[in-house]
């Protein structure tokens, strides 16, 4: 979240489309000073349109059908905000997220894609599956072949709607069913294809048709056309006028239906729910809300709900939030008439149609793949990250806003300690402490010089501090972690959450950007203190070129029940809570080669609290503990063993890594901190000469939110472990044994 000037306009993108993967590209080609960009998308992986039914056929593995907005975010400088769009408030201009505060923008531009319309039907959206979202549908698949192989008899799908879609999907599905019976024995599934107009692809002219009906006919799928469904039960479909058509399972590919929480944001919209833009891509009612692909509806034009559109969109869609965002004149986006049609038909063949030219073969769908692949190669092969020049940055937001920010970032003395202004966080916190039932203590008013409470008699005060520098760009997420961060110190003790004092640091901006700002980590902060029992009671607020939070945190344990990292004893059991790796993931996500889903898995280890961890760990009988961070896992153990006059034995292989962490180690990537730790490792005497290469990295990682280590009787540490797992942290292990000093510390 590093800010080389100050944020002057903010850029919200929703969905990660096929026009939003291009205006990233091109914001990450040509970053504009002052605009701060977020997208916020629920899943890291979009995937690619035209290589779907080579998907589902078989023909691709599903790495090469999606682009990774993890790393594409990375290089255009964007934040990533992993969450869901579930409605907008245009009066305060922000969007509001499924499970996280709202997020403010200045310019929005929505580009969310579409699923099969299931509303018209009585029964569709109960008992049929619909192609998106991809990864649901492939999952079904995956359920559908598992009850294949253990079925006997004949087995009937059916897929409403004989669109581009529907026909590309049904034929791939043929292939792919094909290949799996040949495999496994699995019967044969016959296929159906339902669709209420009299002739299959109505957008495509005569010959189009006329293959693509024989293609159908020739792979055994049965048509019936002409006869809209009526009604969709469990085991059939029914017909207007015709009888049910018996079915075991029913997949819906009709017309697109536009996201259903657009109908309550006030935007205008078309008679089917799409947002309704001009030929700039601007909102028609709202001007600084833009959308794209099959979200939007453009005035004067019938534009099919075909990837090739919504990827045509993004160069323009691109130019216009730039123009948009400096207030230049939009240019004018004309939707071309038409254009090269490529028509998978199941196997290593496609239909090509231009105009009335009409051809088919293999050669088509080889030249199909060398499209695809060619725009594939575009997002997920990036170049180097550029770095402006000093000249170019000042090339952003020519505007007013731009122009103060600047002069007050050159003009800032460092008299005040650079904080930001007084009220900021005492406004943040007094909103979100605003109208809550009894807050879990009495806590001083926010305007006192500090805080003050009394320590129970019988009990200590147990006291930590940490600080991070952003290793995600959402803020709330952030803020989680750096709360979680903080408080893994206190677990590791056995003391309970009390109290917390931020300390913040944002990029130099003026005061509603920085409240903003300053809101959102403090959200995701106050989620988590409250999810332990804590509550932040002030803290201290400052500028710098990075985004920094820490807390220092309060807790209190009954005296004679406090963890240390001190009290381990021979033949204890060493178990380690969570798998390791964030300090090489994030490594490599700045090396642009990590895949978001590493970084998604990466997340969620972080997010998960070590609050029950360190119940479970106590229960147990723990002996010392500790919470492995920044000095890696044989730092914090040789902590724990000087302290206890003792050594270990560590098994390499039951040490719990990450998806991704030895691919990175295999690169030669490692965390900046890892050389450090090995030298840190040395001074305890530990010795890892004997480890190779690729997975010495793992010993000397350093981690944010990290797991807890703990000493467990070895009676009890098979409960504490099952224990562990059942509580959700499935990685859980006992990775050694504590041996007496005299025996030289070994990995096995």
């Amino acid at each position: 979240m590093k800010s080389v000037l100050p944020v002057a306009k903010d850029l919200v993108l929703i969905g990660g489309g096929h026009s939003h993967v291009t205006v990233l590209k091109a914001f990450g080609m040509k970053p504009m000073a002052g605009l701060r960009i977020t997208l916020i998308s629920p899943t890291v992986l979009t995937p690619y349109s035209g290589m779907l039914p080579g998907y589902i056929a078989g023909h691709y593995r599903e790495d090469e059908t999606n682009i990774d907005l993890g790393p594409l975010c990375q290089f255009a400088g964007v934040r990533l905000i992993r969450s869901r769009a579930v409605g907008l408030d245009l009066e305060s201009n922000k969007v509001l997220c499924h499970d996280r505060p709202p997020v403010a923008f200045d310019l929005l531009s929505i580009n969310a894609g579409s699923t099969p319309d299931t509303r018209k039907v009585e029964g569709a959206a109960e008992h049929s599956v619909t192609v998106k979202p991809i990864d649901r549908f492939i999952a079904y698949l995956e359920t559908l072949e598992a009850h294949l192989q253990q079925s006997t008899g004949h087995f009937t799908i059916g897929v409403v709607g004989a669109g581009a879609a529907g026909v590309e999907l049904i034929l791939a599905l043929k292939q792919r069913f094909e290949t799996f019976r040949t495999s496994s024995g699995a019967p044969r599934v016959q296929l159906h294809l339902l669709d209420r107009a009299a002739e299959i692809l109505a957008q495509n002219n005569r010959q189009v048709r006329r293959r693509a009906h024989q293609t159908l006919v020739d792979a055994d799928i049965k048509l019936h056309l002409g006869h809209p469904v009526a009604r969709v039960a469990p085991t059939h479909v029914e017909f207007d006028g015709r009888s049910n058509l018996e079915l075991d399972s029913i997949i819906w590919a009709t017309d697109a239906m536009a996201p259903q929480w657009l109908a309550d944001t006030g935007l205008a919209l078309d008679n089917r729910g799409f947002v309704q833009v001009s030929a700039e891509l601007r909102s028609v009612s709202h001007p600084n809300v833009f959308a794209a692909g099959d979200t939007a509806a453009i005035r004067g034009y019938n534009v099919p709900r075909a990837g090739v559109y919504a990827v045509r969109e993004g160069p323009p869609l691109a130019e216009n939030l730039r123009r948009a965002a400096s207030g230049a004149p939009l240019i004018t986006y004309k939707p071309q008439q038409d254009f090269l049609r490529l028509i998978s038909t199941g196997k290593r063949s496609a239909i090509a149609a231009r105009g009335h030219l009409v051809a088919q073969g293999p050669w088509a769908w080889r030249y199909k793949d060398w499209i695809d692949q060619r725009f594939m190669k575009a997002f997920n092969v990036l170049p180097p990250m550029p770095v402006p020049e000093p000249p170019a940055l000042a090339q952003g937001l020519a505007d007013a806003t731009t122009a103060t920010l600047m002069q007050s970032l050159t003009m800032q003395c460092r008299g005040c300690g650079a904080k930001v202004g007084q009220t900021v966080l005492s406004s943040v916190l007094q909103n979100l402490y605003l109208d809550r039932p009894e807050t879990p203590r009495e806590r001083p008013t926010l305007w006192d010089d500090a805080a003050s409470f009394a320590v129970p008699a019988g009990k200590l005060l147990v006291q930590s501090v940490d600080v991070l520098t952003a290793i995600v760009d959402d803020p709330y997420l952030f803020g989680r972690i750096a709360a979680l961060h903080a408080l893994g110190d206190i677990y590791a003790m056995g003391a309970k959450p009390l109290s917390a004092l931020a300390i913040a640091t944002l990029p130099p901006s003026n005061t509603s950007k920085a409240e903003e700002l300053l809101f959102q980590l403090m959200s995701g902060s106050v989620h988590e203190f409250d999810q332990a029992g804590a509550t932040v009671i002030g803290g201290h607020t400052g500028e710098a070129g990075d985004v920094s939070l820490g807390f220092t945190v309060n807790g209190l344990a009954d005296a004679g029940r406090l963890l240390a990292k001190g009290g381990l004893q021979p033949g204890d059991q060493l178990v380690l809570c969570k798998p390791l790796g964030t300090g090489v993931l994030f490594a490599a996500e700045m090396r642009l080669v990590a895949k978001g889903s590493w970084i998604d898995e990466a997340i969620s280890s972080m997010c998960h609290s070590n609050a029950r961890a360190a119940s479970i760990l106590a229960e147990c009988g723990a002996t010392a503990c500790t919470d492995v961070t920044g000095f890696g896992l044989l730092g914090h153990l040789g902590e724990m063993l000087r302290a206890s006059s003792t050594s270990a034995e560590l098994r390499l292989s039951a040490i719990p890594a990450l998806p991704g962490v030895f691919e990175c180690f295999g690169s030669d990537i490692e965390s900046s901190g890892a050389p450090k730790n090995m030298q840190a490792a040395k001074s305890f005497g530990l010795e890892v000469a004997s480890v190779q290469a690729s997975q010495r990295g793992l010993l000397f990682d350093p981690q944010t939110c990290g797991g807890l280590l703990a000493g467990i009787p070895a009676a009890s540490a098979r409960q504490c472990v099952d224990a562990l797992q059942q509580a959700g942290y499935d990685a859980a292990a006992v990775i050694g044994e504590v041996k007496d000093q005299a025996t030289p510390f070994s990995i096995v």
